[in-house]
């Protein structure tokens, strides 16, 4: 019976803990969940926040830009998006021996999980972050220049940001932290979401005219499925089912309860009344704000990042966007940009050992690591704000960017899609 009981202790870390090179079930089964909860933020998630804050005759073009990102986004992926952005090239662009996935079997791992699970899972945060950019162009861009923005912007935007964050481009090797995108996918949605908001101009009527959201229960039920989504989003970003990927878990979730604190006390004092929407709205602001920290950072750090992400997302959507003089529609860069860009900031202090994070690399101090997050930061405003630019004006130049007056007064639904959500 004894040696019986000493052959199960001494073999069970050989059953549970995989070496490096060696597929680890556990693993493998942790990152395909997390991986279906980063689709499911977008569909049905984004799909239902965003609609629900526009106007009930485009809620379906919502839905349908949404969807049909995820649909474009995922081929451009396969055939060559992984391909540039996480196998070798140069500072800035991966190569195209991927391409198709070539090379890539089933015998193929990345760490302990199999390789095309990793490629499902970074071709999910690639959606994700194209489709966060329509939040900012609802209820009068036209179909046909979503896709042809999605297209150029993704290629020459996406790929070569997260290729310089986590594919061992410039970004990586300057020591700027992302742990989950707060740089690839929040800045760099949000900055694209600004340039196209100015590029479209105001919609019709906006400001003599009541304009509200039409579906709050919406709102609230699209913000329950990315709060969920975002553990996989965040605690998938750890590659296993480590301790990692715990802490991420913990701090994703203190982030998003300090951020509806914070935000709906701030709306409490200073507009009388707390709302459903503000809590929301929190709730986003502490899980993107937490995003690029969420594995380096100590719980306390996380609880912090998320309370001044709520305040800050706030000071974003009603003060920040009346100086910017700009149509946000779902305030993409109020929420993403500027939490993002604390995030991104926060990371580089709270990482500090001293303050419970994980530690910087060897010789790194806490100014170098700040100089760093800041650096990888105007990169990425820089980049996307050009490239997105530049996207804009090829649909406009191609497609039209705008649909006319009649069609954006009678709504998107009939007279892009010929559908109508309500009777």
């Amino acid at each position: 019976m004894s040696k019986w009981l000493l052959l199960i202790v001494v073999s069970f870390p050989l059953t549970v803990f995989a070496s490096e090179g060696t597929l680890d079930k556990a693993d493998n089964a942790f990152m395909m969940i997390s991986t279906a909860l980063v689709i499911f933020m977008i569909v049905p998630g984004i799909a239902l926040f965003y609609g629900g804050l526009l106007r009930s005759k485009n809620v379906l073009s919502l839905m349908a830009q949404t969807t049909v990102i995820l649909a474009l986004v995922s081929v451009i992926w396969i055939i060559y998006g992984y391909s540039l952005a996480f196998s070798n090239g140069n500072a800035f662009f991966g190569g195209f021996n991927q391409v198709m996935l070539k090379g890539i079997n089933v015998e193929s791992l990345s760490g302990t999980i199999s390789q095309f699970v990793h490629v499902a899972f970074q071709g999910a945060f690639a959606c994700l972050t194209v489709a966060l950019v329509v939040g900012a162009l609802g209820e009068r861009i036209k179909f046909s220049a979503i896709l042809v923005f999605a297209l150029i912007w993704t290629t020459f935007s996406y790929l070569p940001m997260a290729h310089m964050v986590w594919g061992g481009g410039i970004l990586s090797q300057d020591g700027a932290l992302d742990f989950a995108g707060g740089t690839v996918v929040h800045i760099n949605a949000a900055v694209a979401g600004l340039v196209g908001a100015y590029l479209l101009g105001y919609r019709t009527g906006l400001g003599k005219e009541a304009i509200k959201p039409h579906n709050l229960p919406m709102v609230f039920m699209g913000t329950s499925i990315l709060f969920i989504g975002w553990f996989g989003f965040n605690a998938g970003s750890a590659g296993s089912a480590d301790s990692i990927a715990a802490l991420a878990f913990v701090n994703t979730s203190a982030a998003a309860a300090g951020a509806i604190l914070s935000w709906t006390l701030a709306e409490w004092i200073f507009r009388d009344k707390p709302s459903l929407l503000g809590a929301c709205s929190g709730c986003l602001a502490g899980l993107v704000g937490v995003t690029p920290a969420a594995g380096t950072v100590g719980v306390g750090g996380a609880l912090i990042i998320g309370l001044l992400s709520g305040a800050a997302g706030l000071w974003g959507v009603v003060i920040l966007k009346r100086w910017l003089k700009v149509d946000d529609v779902c305030d993409v860069f109020g929420v993403h940009g500027v939490c993002g860009i604390l995030g991104c900031l926060l990371t580089g202090v709270f990482t500090s050992r001293i303050l419970g994070g994980s530690g910087y690399a060897d010789g790194v101090t806490m100014m170098k690591q700040l100089g760093a997050q800041a650096v990888s930061i105007l990169v990425c405003v820089v980049w996307t704000a050009t490239v997105a630019f530049i996207a804009f004006k090829v649909a406009e130049k191609t497609t039209g960017l705008r649909v006319n007056v009649e069609q954006e007064r009678e709504g998107l639904d009939i007279t892009s899609h010929g559908e109508s959500a309500y009777n």
